[in-house]
């Protein structure tokens, strides 16, 4: 299996490649890259299909840290 940023760096496509090889949105396709967004079973066939592999070797979720950003910019607050 493979995550989506493998198969784009493997590739050499980029994201504006895929979204319209796979008819979705340059924002939509951005978010799945980057894991923000988790497609639904559609997407996940037609992202495949524009990478030329099948639905079942890609590896799909979200990869981004499930805690809120606002922590990390700027931490919890002492006593809460």
């Amino acid at each position: 299996m493979k995550t989506i940023d493998l198969l784009f760096e493997e590739s050499g496509l980029t994201i504006d490649e895929i979204a319209e090889r796979a008819q979705l949105s340059i924002e939509r396709m951005e978010a799945i890259a980057v894991g923000r967004w988790t497609p639904s079973p559609d997407d996940r066939r037609r992202i495949a299909e524009a990478f030329g592999i099948p639905v079942d070797e890609v590896s799909w979720g979200h990869t981004m840290d499930p805690r809120n950003i606002r922590y990390h910019r700027f931490g919890l607050k002492e006593n809460f």
